[in-house]
């Protein structure tokens, strides 16, 4: 850009992770430009010394994670720590240490340089990963390695410099966990990055801090100086460099309402969800951490909805053990304030979490060998979370979920094992709950077409709209030249959904949903219309959710739904349930303006 006329109103789209506004002073952080030194080891006697220095980097950069945990804990209400333990874990590490180790002894090279070779080796490993969520847990570990490296060099320690002052915001290429807390520490109002996804571990960070961010700009760091004028819009995706006067006036009217909703929508937090003509919808939140409980209490959830687990098996060389498994689902029933929790079996893939020989690499593992059909195959595996979940039952209201069942064979199976664990379990005098719930997700579309039959072996249904939608429409959805095709409210979308919706009620169980689409404001209406019994989504957006709700009639939700399913394309649905949306809630959808 040359000139200040073209540095005005410079807009650039990413991914809005944590919603809010910044407006603030851009610092162009560069941790990652950091060159790694290579050099041969000349004499056989400095590979001891090589490999102390490696130790003492590691000594060093835990000792400073736990410093940034401790000045954390200090901040009331914040929960960001359980992620710099997962930085912690990954420095503790034995096969960490031991390939890095291994490359200074048999290639006589410098730490610096095993370091950045052990760091490529998980590289490869995590780029053969087909899920978004845990290909991006490789930050994880380059994140460490870059700490690792600064303390090799002796570098200073502090990350982000505390003297960006309150009206700093942060633009990096990426920025690992630890560096978004310490953003707290150093009350910096928001980042923007290059890099990262909705289910980075950085965006969960975020949201727990409420520091507005948005990431997947690619270019920022080529667009934005240090000292430039910057706006960061967390709810919309959009930054805005050097903004004019108006643009600025703009948005500092959106900070200022933004503010005031939010306080305004906490209101409806301990609130149930129920219409005007009293219609109850069960609240749940999504989580993948236990120590995101918290969070889903304050904003109002009755129960988990939605307990991803794949979080267990991540960073890690062994399999997570029984007992590891058992801590985290006692923990998650057990929360004082939440009625239930819905744990659902991990949803993996065979290379996503350990390498097996007998597992060939897959052409497309979206639909190979994942979720509940590698769990039918290693057996074994399956049966040590069942256990755990089966124990962890006993402390509270459980209720187990088996993902991308495609068929009624899958379902008896999962279900056989898990009441074989039980029985097991109970003959050895180890308690176990006596209402243990048993579910179904539908996220496949033989799944609907077999909703009757699946309905008479379980308890209830959840809806995974993230992946029914992608294998309904035949799209990937991390293929960017296809997300536009990415619909809810596709009418063959809608039309799924209510079939096991009416299917689910027909056959007298509950029916939930815990797709994004559960909290997305614009769509309520519609899921009011479509009588789904339960609603799970990310705790931020509960309050908002709950709001609309109370605000609505089942009457007019109905009478909605009806006109939608007259239209013949998804264009026209959005169209319509736009316009009748904002002129509903005018309130509701203003800073989207």
């Amino acid at each position: 850009m040359n000139g200040d006329a073209e540095k005005r109103d410079y807009v650039i789209k990413g991914i809005g992770v944590s919603p809010g506004i910044a407006i603030g002073k851009a610092y162009l952080f560069d941790r990652f430009d950091a060159k790694v030194s290579f050099y041969k080891l000349r004499d056989k006697s400095l590979v001891s010394k090589e490999i102390k220095r490696l130790r003492n980097a590691l000594k060093e950069s835990e000792h400073q994670l736990r410093e940034i945990k401790n000045k954390l804990s200090e901040l009331a209400g914040r929960e960001p720590l359980y992620i710099i333990d997962v930085h912690i874990m990954i420095l503790k590490d034995r096969m960490f240490l031991n390939h890095t180790v291994n490359y200074i002894k048999e290639m006589g090279v410098n730490a610096e340089w095993a370091l950045r070779m052990t760091i490529d080796r998980y590289r490869e490993i995590f780029e053969k990963v087909d899920d978004e969520y845990l290909r991006g847990r490789i930050s994880d570990i380059r994140y460490v390695g870059q700490m690792i490296l600064r303390n090799l060099a002796g570098e200073d320690r502090e990350a982000i410099p505390p003297d960006v002052g309150e009206r700093g915001i942060i633009i990096a290429v990426d920025l690992s966990p630890a560096d978004t807390a310490q953003m707290m520490i150093n009350k910096v109002l928001g980042f923007a990055t290059d890099m990262g996804g909705k289910t980075s571990h950085t965006a969960i960070v975020a949201r727990a801090v409420e520091i507005p961010a948005v990431v997947g700009l690619e270019s920022i760091t080529r667009v934005v100086k240090t000292n430039d004028d910057i706006i960061v819009d967390g709810s919309m995706g959009m930054v805005v460099v050097n903004p004019s006067p108006e643009m600025l006036r703009r948005y500092e009217y959106k900070k200022r309402h933004f503010e005031e909703d939010k306080e305004y929508f906490l209101r409806y937090a301990p609130l149930p969800a129920v219409t005007k003509d009293n219609y109850k919808v069960e609240i749940g939140g999504n989580i993948e951490f236990v120590e995101e409980i918290p969070s889903v209490l304050v904003h109002g959830a009755d129960g988990i909805g939605l307990y991803r687990t794949e979080y267990i098996y991540i960073n890690k060389e062994q399999l997570p053990t029984e007992e590891e498994h058992f801590d985290h689902y006692r923990r998650v029933v057990s929360a004082e304030g939440l009625r239930w929790a819905t744990i659902r079996t991990f949803d993996l893939g065979g290379d996503k979490f350990f390498s097996d020989p007998k597992l060939a690499k897959e052409m497309n593992p979206q639909m190979g060998l994942r979720a509940i059909r590698l769990c039918l195959r290693e057996v074994d595996l399956f049966k040590v979370q069942l256990r755990a979940i089966a124990r962890a039952s006993a402390f509270g209201k459980t209720r187990i979920m088996f993902p991308m069942i495609s068929g009624i064979e899958e379902l008896r199976e999962a279900k056989r094992i898990f009441c074989e664990v039980k029985e097991e379990l109970r003959r050895k005098g180890v308690a176990v709950g006596d209402d243990i719930e048993m579910g179904a997700m539908i996220e496949v579309p033989s799944a609907v077409m077999m909703a009757e039959e699946l309905a008479k072996e379980v308890d209830f249904f959840s809806i995974g709209t993230n992946d029914l939608i992608q294998y309904a429409l035949a799209i990937d959805r991390i293929n960017e030249r296809v997300t536009y095709l990415y619909e809810p409210l596709h009418p063959a979308v809608l039309k799924l959904i209510k079939h096991v919706v009416d299917v689910g009620h027909r056959r007298g169980i509950p029916v939930a949903m815990c797709g994004e689409m559960a909290g997305e404001p614009m769509y309520i209406m519609v899921l009011l219309g479509l009588e789904i019994d339960e609603l799970s989504m990310n705790p931020l957006a509960i309050p908002k959710v709950k709001k609309m709700i109370r605000g609505s009639t089942l009457k007019e939700s109905r009478e909605l739904l009806e006109r939608v399913m007259k239209f013949s394309s998804a264009a026209e649905i959005r169209e319509f349930v736009t316009r009748i949306m904002r002129e509903r809630f005018p309130g509701e959808f203003r800073l989207e303006d």
